[in-house]
């Protein structure tokens, strides 16, 4: 069974090599060499060298290089014009047949103005096109994470909605009608691209609504932004678990640059 490559390990001939220079050096240049070995795979990546690089070379300098120099700290990065600040707490990358499979942990997540607890994504499929720019294809991505119910309340308010919502001290969602005098007590949950309302209070103008009477249907979610696909969400108190797919996504990126934002510790760009 194929098993995840953790970045992080090192391979018995790079050991072999880094004992070498210790050994060959003088204790000032070792310790040196130790503290900054983690450089090592990202030092080809210059535009010289880009075209030359076979696949599996480049994705396991940049997945090793990535994760040595933010494994566990923040990480900024513009994604797809998006911009993206986060603790990396996982990269792993293994072979899957003629492409790849890559595995990303993120914790304390804002993508642009939304804050996201954790999410892990897994991309299927994954391609690396050496050039100038690099180009990167991913088959599918399956995107699992969790969102504090304030969170999403927060966005929904940003939104033209005829309604205004307040997070409730139960964890459930309280809406007031923005004209007429309506509130609702209400639970919300998506299922492939469904989006199903439970309400479990209603009052209009104070004066209580039997349930049967605002029933709401599902309703589908359609036009989801780079077609995504909502599988499930499911609350658990003040949380919000979700997972997503996304179909084939594309991006470039310029090696130069991703060399450089490793090594200072700057942001990465993928466009």
């Amino acid at each position: 069974m194929a098993m995840y490559f953790d970045p992080k390990s090192w391979s018995p001939w790079r050991a072999v090599d880094l004992g070498k220079r210790l050994f060959d050096r003088s204790w000032l240049e070792q310790w040196i060499s130790l503290g900054t070995a983690w450089m090592d795979p990202v030092a080809d990546l210059g535009a010289g060298t880009a075209t030359a690089l076979l696949p599996d070379v480049l994705m396991t300098m940049l997945s090793e290089g990535i994760l040595s120099r933010f494994g566990g700290q923040e990480v900024s990065a513009t994604l797809l014009g998006h911009n993206l600040d986060a603790t990396l707490q996982v990269l792993k990358v293994r072979r899957r047949g003629a492409h790849f499979q890559t595995k990303t942990v993120l914790s304390r997540l804002r993508w642009d103005d939304h804050r996201i607890e954790a999410v892990t994504v897994i991309a299927h499929g994954v391609r690396l096109i050496p050039g100038m720019p690099t180009k990167l294809r991913a088959a599918q991505l399956d995107i699992d994470g969790t969102v504090t119910t304030a969170a999403v309340v927060g966005w929904l308010n940003t939104q033209p909605l005829s309604w205004a919502l307040d997070l409730h001290k139960t964890g459930l969602i309280l809406a007031r009608h923005r004209r007429m005098r309506m509130t609702a007590l209400v639970d919300a949950s998506v299922t492939d691209n469904r989006l199903g309302i439970e309400v479990r209070k209603a009052a209009w103008f104070g004066i209580r609504i039997p349930r049967r009477m605002v029933g709401i249907p599902t309703m589908p979610l359609n036009r989801l932004p780079n077609n995504a696909r909502i599988i499930s969400t499911q609350r658990e108190d003040d949380l919000i678990r979700f997972r997503i797919e996304l179909p084939e996504i594309t991006g470039s990126f310029d090696l130069a640059q991703i060399r450089s934002a490793i090594l200072a510790g700057s942001t990465l760009i993928v466009f």
